[in-house]
Formats: structure tokens, C-alpha cells, sequence
């Protein structure tokens, strides 16, 4: 099965994931892209944990989802940037999720970030999400 959108594709499992109550969501095909969101995440305290699972040669992410007092961590993940309308920003007026309260991830020259790290590197990029 082809995916045209895997970063859509990966917010939208792990959207149903936190909507199930489960603790892991598991299979997720893998991209380069995708392991930098993870980063990003794990990095932000948004989830637990990542793995990089390889089978039949085909790799895959594994996240652990992170919870308080029986509530995800995560609110919302919203998906920004499409495959068939790109947002791009410079690193002055890429916007404020939630009053400060969220981040985007930002796609830039220097790699994967949150919005801050490229507001503070003076970078703008590709708005790929934002979560809160």
C-alpha cells in the first residue's frame, strides 16, 4: 500500500491512538521526516518515547504516548502544510500556537524544530504542524 501523506498519516494515528486510551501505537511506516517529528516530540515532552522498528526490511516508529493524571499529554495535532498547499514562514512571523501554550513543528534549512529554536536561529521554513 502506498501513502501519499505519511506525516498526515502518522498525526492521524496517533490522534486515534490518544482518542482509544491505548499507551502505544505501533507500526507506523517509517520516513526521515517522521523520525524528526518524534525527536521533536520526545524532545518537548509530548510523548514518552520512539522506536525505530525494522521488519521484512521495511522500517517502522513505535511511539509511546505520555499521559497525566489519566490525560494525554497531547490536546491536539493539527496538520499545517499539505502535500498540495505548502505554508512557509519567516522565522519573524511564524505564528504563536495557543499563546505560547503549544508549538509548531517547522521544517528549515538547519533541520527540524520547534517554532521557538527557529524564531532563536533566525531560520523560517515549512510549517509541517502544530500541536498543543
Amino acid at each position: 500500500m502506498t501513502m501519499n501523506d505519511l506525516v498526515s498519516n502518522y498525526l492521524t494515528r496517533v490522534r486515534n491512538a490518544i482518542l482509544a486510551g491505548k499507551e502505544t501505537v505501533s507500526g507506523i511506516p517509517s520516513s526521515g521526516i517522521l523520525e524528526e517529528i518524534s525527536r521533536v516530540l520526545k524532545e518537548e515532552g509530548y510523548i514518552n518515547d520512539y522506536r525505530v522498528n525494522e521488519l521484512d526490511g521495511k522500517k517502522t516508529i513505535s511511539v509511546d504516548l505520555k499521559y497525566y493524571r489519566n490525560k494525554s499529554v497531547i490536546s491536539n495535532l493539527e496538520r499545517v502544510s499539505t502535500t498540495g498547499r505548502r505554508v512557509y514562514s519567516q522565522a519573524k512571523e511564524i505564528p504563536f500556537v495557543r499563546e505560547g501554550l503549544g508549538i509548531s513543528i517547522v521544517t528549515t534549512s538547519k533541520g527540524v524544530m520547534t517554532d521557538a529554536k527557529a524564531r532563536e536561529l533566525n531560520v523560517g521554513g515549512e510549517i509541517i504542524c502544530r500541536v498543543w
